[in-house]
């Protein structure tokens, strides 16, 4: 069975990362994964809450930065040396025809992807810390992470069981701070003035 699912993880890396291909990708992917493209994103999150929560809008950030260390250490820290599955481009069968857009490869290991596992973690806390303020807007949230997670398949740093696993790890994480968030710290319901 993992052989079998070894063999399938190579066929959809490939797919993604040499035959779903076009150029106006091939440039935007290496941009779109960077934390420093998304720092609008950020302020605006940031500003949001300091504008419309007060001192609550300070636990929603130490709460959001609790998320991604604990997304972060889970993934880069803990599972990556556990189970010490080698990159793609480490792959004996899949080196030589792999597209690195980022003009090279990381010696780290793969399982898990840290960015789908750091998205979907901020994902979910975001959506569902502050889903009456969003409301049907929140749910891009999970298509920003979504679309992030599989750059990293299609850049060629990550096999698709690495993001898909990623992705679940951060869910979870996610689901878990901000369930805790929401018992002990909930937000008001309505917007209020500082």
């Amino acid at each position: 069975m993992l052989t079998t699912l070894q063999n399938w993880d190579r066929w959809l890396f490939t797919k993604i990362n040499q035959d779903w291909t076009n150029p106006f990708l091939d440039n935007i992917y290496p941009m779109w994964r960077d934390s420093i493209t998304w720092l609008p994103l950020y302020i605006f999150l940031l500003v949001f809450v300091l504008v419309n929560f007060g001192k609550k809008a300070w636990q929603w950030i130490a709460g959001l930065l609790i998320t991604v260390a604990l997304t972060d250490q889970v993934s880069s820290n803990f599972l990556k040396h556990l189970v010490n599955r080698p990159r793609p481009c480490h792959d004996i069968l899949l080196a030589d025809h792999i597209r690195l857009l980022l003009g090279g490869c990381s010696d780290n290991p793969s399982f898990t992807s840290s960015h789908a596992t750091n998205h979907f973690g901020m994902a979910f806390f975001i959506f569902f810390t502050l889903k009456p303020y969003f409301k049907k807007w929140g749910y891009l949230l999970f298509f920003w992470a979504a679309s992030i997670s599989y750059g990293q398949i299609y850049i060629g740093v990550h096999y698709p069981v690495d993001v898909i696993c990623g992705a679940l790890l951060g869910s979870a994480i996610g689901y878990f701070t901000a369930s805790y968030f929401n018992k002990k710290f909930r937000l008001p319901l309505f917007i209020t003035k500082a």
